[in-house]
């Protein structure tokens, strides 16, 4: 317990220090920040973005494309399990197959809430509203195959984390897309560049978790609150350091807490958003056939050309990437943490992380964003649509219908955003633990903190296109390792299906 307070006051102290020089210099060290975001954006879009498509006809970006290509790949070839296996998801999140010897830090109900925690966030509000505001009504459509495809890619990567995780001395565990890099790559005699790609994913991961699971986060929210607390707007800093502190408070305390904290937060804050938009949508029940006509029109609409409809494809998969991360990697490194003796059946459970997140959460706001309108680029919130302030676009459209609903959504956006904060940082710290060891983890922690200042005061412009570089970045090595290792996952989910319709399953925990 000492250890730990003394670790807050370092944190405190650290803080105290930023918010001196933030509230004296706050123009200086956004304009600072934004240039520095805005050559780093820069590079990363020449490197890592080029259009597989070139000419005049839209960008589509390679990132994209090879989660597309790799979630239709994965899908097919493990035989549409995200259409099969939805029901047996549910039975192991329900506890069915649990047994009290099982080996890992959390329960597969708890590694699941922690990847959503990550993934259910800003990208659901505010990202939803960016895309319908940059790429219409039809991005909606997008979002949603690539939701359905994304299902499979999610149980490829968690399965891989649970078949190549390494369990500690002191019982922690350390898996994610770095280990089946290193280790499973290592076993097909490319051991060079499993190790490679393995570093590669690290140092992205942790960008990553600072970038979009952090700044980008902490900057979103603000947006909504400021709405509420215009003396934010003048002072912005004050929110960063009071998200800092709590942020601070619950990850020095690792895995444990982080899935306890993200167990009580996740289905409550998932329970009031979805009644809410729920409510909008009931109430408006006439106009819903309209409005997916009007999803379904959009997405094929070829009115404006070619590039025009690229343009409308990839924001909606861009989108659907950023908000449920899957083929990125860094679910798996939660799932790795969970107890189970059979490394498919956790995987199993992931296919559940996409359809919650960007099937149910962000059509549900898709729809909420297209009834109330607040999506035209010429009406009343052009200029929320040309900053891409998302989550502030969000809370009017709610609040055009339930005038009291953005104060109940401002706590929302908070919630959603410290939940992605707190589980996005322990995915940069166990990818810069494999980089340095655990006895380095602190420094990664204080760092984190600091960028929660940090983002508070730059632009969402900057920090939104930083954050999708360094997030998308990360499908590069993690796909490769999904395509090459896919066969392995192949055959240990036709061993555990054989198991599942031969009984053996359900007579090991005492049900046959």
């Amino acid at each position: 317990m000492r250890s730990i307070l003394f670790r807050i006051l370092v944190l405190l102290a650290v803080m105290m220090g930023v918010q001196v020089a933030v509230a004296g210099e706050e123009a200086a060290a956004a304009h600072a920040l934004n240039d520095a975001l805005g050559v780093l954006n820069g590079w990363l879009n020449t490197v890592l973005f080029f259009d597989v498509f070139p000419g005049e006809e839209g960008k589509f970006p390679f990132i994209v494309a090879w989660l597309v290509a790799g979630a239709v790949f994965l899908t097919v070839k493990m035989g549409f399990i995200n259409f099969r296996l939805l029901g047996h998801s549910i039975a192991i999140l329900r506890g069915r197959y649990s047994r009290p010897d099982d080996v890992g830090e959390v329960s597969p109900f708890q590694a699941l809430t922690t990847a959503l925690s990550a993934t259910v966030g800003l990208g659901n509000i505010a990202g939803v509203a960016i895309a319908i505001g940059i790429g219409g009504p039809g991005a909606t459509f997008w979002m949603i195959v690539a939701g359905l495809l994304g299902m499979t890619t999610k149980f490829t990567e968690a399965s891989l984390a649970q078949m190549y995780r390494e369990i500690r001395p002191d019982g922690h565990v350390m898996g994610g897309a770095m280990e089946y890099l290193s280790r499973g790559f290592s076993e097909m005699g490319w051991k060079g560049i499993g190790k490679a790609l393995a570093i590669l994913f690290s140092i992205l991961t942790i960008g990553a978790s600072l970038g979009g699971g952090n700044a980008f986060q902490v900057n979103q929210s603000l947006t909504a609150v400021k709405q509420q607390i215009p003396y934010l707007a003048q002072e912005p800093w004050i929110y960063g350091v009071v998200m800092g502190f709590l942020v601070g408070v619950v990850i020095i305390g690792g895995i444990r807490r982080i899935a306890h904290v993200a167990e009580a937060i996740v289905p409550t804050m998932v329970g009031i958003y979805l009644a809410a938009a729920g409510w909008i949508v009931f109430s408006h029940a006439e106009r819903v056939p309209e409005v997916f006509s009007l999803i379904l029109s959009s997405a094929f609409s070829m009115e404006a050309g070619m590039g025009a409809f690229i343009g409308i494809m990839v924001q909606g998969f861009r989108r659907a990437a950023f908000s449920s991360e899957a083929g990125i990697g860094s679910a798996a490194i939660a799932h790795s943490t969970a107890r189970t003796p059979y490394p498919v059946r956790q995987g199993i459970v992931a296919l559940m992380e996409p359809f919650i997140d960007t099937v149910v959460i962000c059509t549900m706001t898709a729809l909420v964003i297209i009834i109330t309108g607040v999506y035209d680029a010429n009406g009343p919130h052009a200029e929320l649509i040309a900053n891409n302030q998302g989550a502030a676009l969000t809370a009017m459209a709610f609040g055009s219908v339930i005038s009291w609903f953005p104060v109940i959504l401002s706590i929302s956006v908070v919630l959603f955003a410290y939940s992605t904060m707190i589980s996005w940082s322990y995915y940069g710290e166990r990818c810069w633990t494999y980089l340095f060891g655990e006895r380095w983890s602190m420094i990664y922690k204080i760092a984190f903190v600091l960028v929660v200042v940090a983002g508070s005061i730059g632009s969402s412009s900057a920090v939104l296109d930083f954050s999708d570089y360094l997030l998308l970045s990360m499908a590069f090595p993690n796909m490769f390792a999904l395509y090459a290792l896919s066969g392995h996952v192949k055959r240990r989910l036709n061993a555990y299906l054989e198991k599942l319709r031969s009984g053996e399953l359900a007579r090991e925990v005492g049900r046959g």
